[in-house]
């Protein structure tokens, strides 16, 4: 499945789409009914099981198919934008000096391995920057934000998914008992789950474990670090598209100036642009405080939605063919941002 990085001009307004799209709201709610009563589970992996599971029993018919494919494709970037109501640069700044160290150089460590390890571990190069981003950024938004850009394939998704998932299950049982072990403050935990846990539930549910100030320090870390998303995204997305993954287009008139910069803005996908809109609109104070969990909780039922449209894409087969060795890159990437995490804080005498 491709996902191109410009909005598709038919929205939900195509009736073609509306079958399919009905099919991934039904999964979607319910697999918001169980991240709801299993707060660690979310509602994103349960979305993208049972889409698989379903569309692996009773393939999705050309009736299904416009919708799927637009779920998959346009809620996915939706959701990354509604996600950018949750930042403020007010609070980047209040929290920099303790966070963003340990935030930027898990994240390079995390880059470098996955593209390290991937390749020794033979790899391909969209499943390493699936997994780095979402190791190292923040699980299944980033996976959403790095796939359209890169034109991910969706079995190539599903993995990556699932894999960001079962280290988070390990994180949230085992980050408070080594917190205990370590003596960590609140803080320190705060930080620590902040910037080595995925998704933001399990960061929720690890941090919550440990205690409510650590929680309220990890909540505002892991929405720091969501704004890694940008430039690890637009990095990508110049990679990408240097390598030749998205033809750039030409016209005999324009001027090579002007190719220039139609190739800068292009790198540039639509929903990064919305993402930052909605940060600096939300630090601006016109996104009111009370509307933001609303907001969240769309932007997570949204990323259900998509899941769901990519699940019901997924060719099971080919998925089980990928093998051991991409739940081996996760593994690695886990332990070094665990790592690394523990290690800045240490070095710099906040742990």
């Amino acid at each position: 499945m491709h996902f191109p990085s410009r909005p598709p001009r038919n929205l939900a307004s195509d009736r073609a789409t509306l079958p399919g799209i009905a099919v991934c709201l039904a999964i979607a709610a319910i697999a918001t009914g169980v991240g709801n009563l299993v707060p660690v589970v979310g509602s994103a992996v349960p979305a993208i099981v049972f889409g698989a599971v379903l569309g692996a029993v009773i393939r999705p018919g050309r009736r299904l198919q416009p919708g799927i494919k637009f779920a998959g494709r346009f809620f996915l970037q939706l959701a990354v934008v509604i996600l950018g109501t949750q930042l403020s640069f007010g609070t980047v700044v209040h929290i920099g000096a303790t966070s963003l160290p340990v935030m930027l150089t898990t994240l390079m460590v995390c880059l470098v391995l996955a593209r390290v390890v991937g390749r020794l571990l033979h790899v391909n190069g969209t499943l390493q920057a699936l997994i780095g981003a979402g190791t190292g950024i923040c699980g299944a938004s980033a996976i959403a934000a790095v796939a359209p850009v890169i034109g991910a394939a969706s079995a190539d998704i599903a993995y990556a998914v699932s894999t960001i998932f079962l280290f988070n299950i390990c994180a949230v049982v085992s980050f408070p008992i080594l917190g205990h072990l370590l003596h960590l403050s609140q803080q320190s935990f705060g930080l620590f789950a902040g910037t080595a846990v995925n998704d933001t539930s399990s960061v929720v549910a690890a941090a919550t474990t440990y205690g409510a100030q650590a929680a309220n320090h990890a909540i505002v870390v892991k929405l720091v670090r969501t704004l890694m998303i940008i430039p690890v995204t637009v990095g990508l997305a110049v990679i990408h598209r240097r390598r030749g993954g998205v033809p750039a287009g030409s016209n005999a008139v324009r001027t090579e100036q002007q190719h220039r910069r139609m190739r800068a803005l292009r790198l540039i996908p639509w929903f990064l642009v919305g993402f930052m809109l909605m940060a600096m609109a939300n630090s601006c104070g016109l996104i009111p405080t009370v509307a933001e969990p609303t907001l969240a909780r769309v932007s997570s039922f949204l990323i259900a939605i998509a899941l769901a449209g990519i699940g019901l894409a997924t060719d099971v087969a080919g998925l089980l063919r990928t093998g051991h060795r991409p739940l081996l890159l996760g593994a690695v990437l886990w332990v070094a941002v665990t790592a690394t995490s523990l290690g800045v804080q240490h070095l710099s005498g906040t742990l």
